[in-house]
């Protein structure tokens, strides 16, 4: 399915309270591998708590803030309410 019918977006820009699976890690390496060890890999479904300019998420159980250009590099695919 192209990705624009898959509603992606980064995860700095799904809504607080929205649930979103993670689809793609952009960034160097080392960033891909310092998220992945946060528990960002792709297929995780993490939880937007709040923010804008910091992002703070759930991901597995666990509340993480990351800082807006982190968000960017995490592209997520908004799932439906009933979804989750």
């Amino acid at each position: 399915m192209p990705a624009a019918q898959k509603n992606l977006s980064p995860l700095c820009q799904l809504p607080a309270g929205a649930t979103g699976r993670v689809w793609e890690l952009k960034g160097d390496e080392n960033f891909c591998q310092r998220i992945r060890e946060m528990g960002f890999n792709e297929a995780a479904l993490v939880t937007k708590i709040s923010g804008s300019t910091t992002s703070l998420c759930q991901i597995n159980g666990t509340r993480l803030a990351l800082s807006h250009a982190a968000a960017m590099n995490i592209i997520v695919e908004k799932l439906p309410s009933a979804a989750r």
